[in-house]
């Protein structure tokens, strides 16, 4: 795949396309994979599960959002609301040539993963790594003791934190937990138990709506990107082993 992607305000969108080991491959399915908050489409959540799938057979679609990594466009506009628009334009995409989209989210990415997938039927399968529910308390836990427009995210200069950001965070959206039950495709959901930036009480919440409808791991001691080998590792054979009883 080489085209090019840009969201409906013509800002491109860098995307990295993997095919999937060709003794396995899955006819008709593409995997699109979103990273988090301050992310890019080669964070080692996204990039090491994309690896784990393409060797399952999946062909893979990893992309940055937005104003972060390659991609065209400002970080300080980079919200949950505009990374939809930019999920939908990668959709907008991919649908063409392939039958089955899988979309996998993490951290801030899955929650654009859940306010996609409720409207847009395009998304077969959803998968949520350390995702995201209440955006409200997270902007405020994380950064609530920064000054929007002047502060930064987590120390880190090349990521100024927004008002823009924060009132998507904690007015216009608040949590995605409402939309959870229009979510109609199946739908995975991994957590480290260790996670202190998104907790695992979001995915617990997903749990507590969706009941047996929706599949719900937790990773003892698992941190928030699942940074430790074997917590990685048993990530992504999660996430192959679902995704492949459904392909």
């Amino acid at each position: 795949m080489n085209q090019s992607i840009k969201n409906d305000a013509g800002e491109s969108i860098d995307y990295s396309f993997a095919s999937g080991d060709a003794a396995l491959k899955k006819p008709g399915w593409l995997v699109v994979l979103g990273h988090g908050v301050t992310g890019n489409k080669d964070r080692p959540v996204v990039a090491d599960t994309a690896a784990a799938l393409n060797a399952a057979g999946f062909d893979t679609l990893r992309f940055s959002f937005a104003g972060n990594g390659d991609s065209a466009g400002d970080f300080r506009d980079a919200t949950i609301s505009k990374e939809v628009n930019d999920l939908r334009a990668v959709l907008d995409a991919v649908a063409g040539a392939v039958s089955n989209i899988c979309y996998i989210g993490h951290s801030m990415g899955a929650a654009v993963g859940v306010l996609t997938a409720a409207k847009d039927q395009r998304i077969k399968a959803l998968v949520s790594l350390a995702g995201m529910i209440d955006t409200k308390t997270f902007a405020n836990t994380e950064f609530g003791s920064e000054t929007p427009d002047a502060g930064v995210m987590w120390e880190e200069e090349s990521c100024p934190l927004s008002s823009a950001f924060m009132r998507d965070l904690c007015e216009t959206i608040e949590t995605v937990a409402p939309h959870v039950s229009a979510v109609q495709s199946p739908w995975l959901l991994l957590h480290g138990s260790a996670d202190d930036v998104v907790l695992p009480r979001d995915t617990e919440q997903v749990q507590s709506i969706k009941g047996d409808a929706v599949k719900a791991i937790f990773i003892e001691g698992a941190d928030h990107s699942f940074n430790e080998p074997a917590h990685k590792a048993a990530m992504t054979e999660a996430v192959v082993s679902w995704l492949g009883q459904l392909a």
